[in-house]
């Protein structure tokens, strides 16, 4: 069946948001173990099924809460839009008064979330030298909803990461995790992803290219496992970004390939595979996502209805230029 410009970008959106929840909620239980325990403790495969129950982590929160700013205020001027961006970073502060809302938030995104919250604008807020995955984690709405302005774009991925992390290597890192989600969506033959993304963010930041260099070089090892570790551990905002860029281009037409790769790493698996499930949700769309894991996931109808208040105020911009 063929879908119309309006069904297409609900299927997206909707593949998108559960992709980075379901890549999340793969990865949470595994995050800060080895590799080699994480075997011992799933079998020689790792970790395959979603856990249950299906929790999800600060990754789709703040994905979430990015998502909300951008139906909000996403076809305002920067300004208006980094304004609904901080007011739901605080939003998020407060909800982790809650203890069943805390999910190992990272350092650098509470930060920045109480600096705001003090006050403090965003271009200011973030983490002194900071370049934590936190910065790219949660930027694939911003790639989703400006696929077809990418100086928008690369702005509010940008500045959306200033807020929380003030590392140029960060600002860096969210503008490629955002730029690959749009070229998901553009549909762009994965073996062109690399040299687009190399177009894209190649000679900004020394930190990134050394991470893009072992990105290249990790595709043509036969080990998944030597070249995942090859790239980094994704505690940091190139690596992991690299790391979830890898994990899709083994298995473009696979979703859970995808994301079981990304969860199976001895780093950051949970923003791994959270990144990877994202970029693989936006290229497949929602049909080819398991349907009993979507519908198992936490929050899932909150998540659908996320998704579809996003792909309307996509539906509603006017086209650039």
């Amino acid at each position: 069946m063929t879908l119309n410009a309006g069904d297409r970008l609900e299927e997206t959106a909707l593949g998108m948001i559960y992709g980075v929840a379901l890549g999340d909620a793969l990865g949470a239980p595994v995050e800060f173990e080895m590799l080699s325990r994480i075997r011992e403790e799933y079998g020689p495969r790792g970790i395959q099924e979603l856990p249950e129950p299906a929790r999800f982590t600060d990754d789709t929160q703040l994905t979430l809460a990015l998502a909300e700013a951008l139906v909000a205020a996403g076809h305002l001027d920067l300004g208006a839009v980094m304004e609904a961006v901080s007011r739901e970073f605080v939003a998020w502060l407060h909800s982790q008064e809650d203890p069943r809302n805390v999910r190992s938030p990272g350092g650098s995104c509470l930060y920045g979330a109480r600096q705001l919250a003090a006050g403090a604008p965003w271009w200011q807020s973030g983490k002194p030298n900071s370049k934590g995955c936190g910065a790219a984690m949660r930027v694939a709405p911003v790639g989703y909803l400006y696929q077809h302005d990418l100086p928008k774009l690369r702005r509010v991925a940008a500045d959306t990461a200033i807020a929380t992390h003030h590392h140029p290597a960060a600002q860096v890192a969210a503008v490629a995790a955002a730029f690959l989600v749009k070229l998901a969506l553009d549909r762009m033959p994965p073996e062109g992803f690399v040299a687009a993304l190399k177009g894209e963010i190649s000679g900004q930041n020394r930190s990134v290219d050394l991470a893009l260099k072992r990105l290249e070089e990790a595709l043509a090892m036969t080990s998944s496992d030597a070249a995942l570790e090859h790239i980094g551990e994704g505690w940091v905002a190139e690596e992991a970004v690299l790391a979830a860029l890898y994990c899709f281009l083994q298995a473009p037409g696979d979703f859970r390939m995808v994301i079981r790769l990304g969860a199976n790493t001895q780093g950051d698996s949970d923003s791994i595979a959270s990144i990877a499930g994202g970029i693989s949700g936006a290229f497949l769309g929602i049909e080819a996502l398991p349907r009993d894991w979507v519908a198992r996931i936490e929050k899932s109808a909150y998540l659908a209805d996320v998704a579809r208040r996003l792909a309307a105020r996509k539906g509603a911009l006017a086209p650039p230029g």
